[in-house]
């Protein structure tokens, strides 16, 4: 329990401190107009995402504008898939393409189990540099995406709008599927320890699409396999904290937070004091102000920012947003959303 250490890394662990620390989720990206000028100069999405130089670089780009209080790997949750033998490619404007979808047993038994060190050299590389480069002035988070979403990647072939072609798996071939989500979570539990050894201090699941399911199916093909991958990971690294996010997950609160894991990031559509009030004790909470906010004036930036952090007051709490922040966020508003949050004792005193 030292303060020498990274303030995010603290509040993770479930230390009291000082304030509670600030990050963004896709703090870097397309709002900036430095990532933009990069952009144009390496258009490939995967070529940013796996050239560690890049991927460092951007990663940095909001530390040095912004100075959070976490600094995130830049890359993707289906970066690990070619080391599984499926590859991808990702769109501008369009998104993730599965060039040959996943949908047979064949397929599933033909698929690699991942080794990080092997293939993802890269990733390790930005990690470290990243510590090397932040000290303890920052946590450096790792991420990965969970075994269900990444399913529903590869076996839609493309973001979907309704996941016909996974449901439809999950109620016409139900061990199919249990067998190729039972893949991702070894090899994902595998990319998560690689992350921390190479340097990752915080870890987050994304099971984006989770929300797309109801409960009882939640409970069937996304639990499970959250399960395991934390469990996977607490075996060799019990210290490190895991934060879950699904969006649309106001449905499941109470699920996430049987999971294991030590944090649930709320999305917005749920208010902070009764997501808290859904959750255990001791697992803690992150978010969960609405990204559309971002758009509007410092000061109703700043009031939506206190209310979060005080309805949360008395649990863990990692400020953030409640999903990414958006293209075309205004980089001041961004900084009004940091600012705030590194000065949020003196705001929430002066506003009482």
């Amino acid at each position: 329990m030292s303060k020498s250490l990274p303030l995010l890394l603290r509040a993770a662990r479930g230390e009291a401190v000082e304030r509670p620390p600030v990050w963004m989720m896709r703090q870097a990206g397309r709002y900036m107009q430095v990532y933009r000028d990069l952009r144009d100069r390496h258009p490939s999405f995967r070529d940013r995402s796996e050239n560690p130089d890049l991927s460092y670089e951007i990663s940095m780009q909001p530390f040095r504008a912004f100075e959070p209080d976490g600094v995130i790997l830049f890359s993707d949750i289906l970066t690990p898939l070619p080391g599984m033998g499926i590859n991808f490619d990702i769109i501008e404007s369009k998104g993730p393409i599965i060039q040959d979808p996943i949908r047979t047993l064949n397929q599933i038994n033909d698929l690699k189990s991942l080794n990080p060190q092997e293939s993802l050299p890269f990733v390790g590389e930005v990690l470290g540099r990243l510590r090397e480069s932040v000290g303890n002035k920052a946590a450096v988070l790792g991420f990965v995406g969970a075994p269900w979403t990444l399913a529903a990647y590869v076996v839609e072939g493309k973001s979907s709008k309704n996941y016909s072609i996974i449901k439809a798996m999950a109620f016409q071939e139900p061990d199919l599927l249990h067998k190729l989500l039972d893949h991702f979570a070894k090899s994902i539990a595998n990319y998560l320890k690689y992350q921390i050894d190479s340097g990752a201090q915080v870890v987050q699941l994304f099971d984006s699409w989770a929300g797309q399911l109801s409960p009882i199916d939640y409970d069937t093909y996304a639990a499970p396999y959250q399960k395991k991958v934390i469990n996977l990971v607490k075996e060799t690294h019990p210290e490190t904290p895991m934060i879950l996010y699904i969006s649309g997950s106001a449905g499941v609160i109470e699920r996430m937070g049987k999971t294991g894991i030590d944090i649930v990031s709320l999305d917005w559509t749920v208010d902070m004091a009764d997501g808290c009030s859904r959750l255990p004790d001791n697992v803690g909470v992150q978010g969960n102000v609405d990204p559309g906010l971002l758009f509007g004036t410092p000061e109703a930036i700043r009031s939506r920012i206190i209310d979060a952090v005080t309805k949360a007051k008395g649990k863990t709490h990692i400020l953030n947003l409640g999903h990414g922040i958006l293209p075309g966020t205004p980089e001041k508003n961004a900084e009004v959303f940091f600012e705030t949050g590194k000065n949020i004792n003196e705001l929430i005193r002066s506003s009482s």
